[in-house]
């Protein structure tokens, strides 16, 4: 046990954060000890009854069976890589931004009555990473097919309208439109991670979520800065069964990180 909890230990605190919520949550609706009506979302129970915590267990219902570990290994992988990457020792600047996409996912898709974000989520961080990809990096589908790694959000989408039509495709846009915003908005419109947005300022973590995550301003850089990997993602980072392998070391010399095989998308 305690080994086990010093490897949990070992993952960056923003990305234990995401997992843990999700495993939380999506293991307690199917085991049934929480019903899925106690945490989707819903404006009246929210903001009317003070139901607060649906603001959070919204984000993290995955869907049920095989697929779930799917989502659930896709989501670890993109935020490490997040993390151990252009917000390498910022993960309180990763969490503050985190906040601000997830409340314009909520507001984005107001008009389409969503429930729940777990795949805007998961989209909007893809394209986050997408986009601060190297030049050049790739990325396959199932080792089959080789792509720009830019083109991971567009592809996931694209799935999502097969497997679960128009509706599910059109969260997926509301989660690369904030993602792509995200991008804009702390980089600017420069190639990569070279630019500085016009939010730069407001990207920062404030101090309380630095001390929360266990950050000095030293360790945080004082600014938004894309700081390139320094270290393997703890070892080799999986896309889902049967996929190929990557590191951060491979991404930096262009070969891009794996989108999976045998993921189903579009399911909530």
């Amino acid at each position: 046990m305690d080994g086990l909890i010093t490897e949990i230990q070992k993952i960056p605190p923003i990305t234990r954060f995401l997992c843990g919520s999700s495993l939380a949550v999506t293991l307690s609706v199917l085991t049934h000890v929480v019903s899925p009506h106690a945490v989707f979302f819903t404006k009246d129970l929210v903001f009317q009854k003070l139901q607060i915590w649906r603001l959070w267990t919204s984000f993290f219902l995955g869907s049920g069976g095989i697929n779930y570990i799917f989502e659930l290994a896709m989501l670890y992988r993109t935020s490490n890589e997040l993390e151990s990457g252009p917000f390498h020792r910022r993960s309180a600047d990763l969490g503050w931004q985190l906040l601000f996409a997830s409340g314009a996912i909520i507001a984005l898709t107001t008009p389409l009555k969503s429930f729940f974000f777990s795949r805007p989520l998961l989209i909007c961080l893809t394209y986050i990473s997408a986009s601060l990809a190297p030049p050049g990096a790739q990325s396959s589908l199932m080792g089959l097919i080789t792509y720009p790694a830019k083109y991971t959000p567009y592809m996931m989408i694209g799935f999502d309208l097969l497997m679960g039509g128009p509706s599910a495709a059109a969260q997926g846009v509301v989660g690369a439109l904030v993602g792509h915003l995200w991008w804009w908005g702390i980089w600017g419109s420069g190639e990569g991670a070279g630019g500085r947005g016009v939010l730069e300022e407001m990207g920062r973590a404030p101090g309380w979520l630095k001390g929360l995550v266990g950050e000095s301003d030293q360790a945080a850089g004082g600014g938004v800065q894309v700081i390139p990997p320094r270290r393997p993602l703890g070892g080799n980072s999986t896309g889902g069964a049967g996929g190929s392998t990557t590191t951060t070391s491979e991404r930096n010399r262009g070969s891009g990180y794996n989108w999976g095989s045998g993921q189903r998308l579009g399911t909530e």
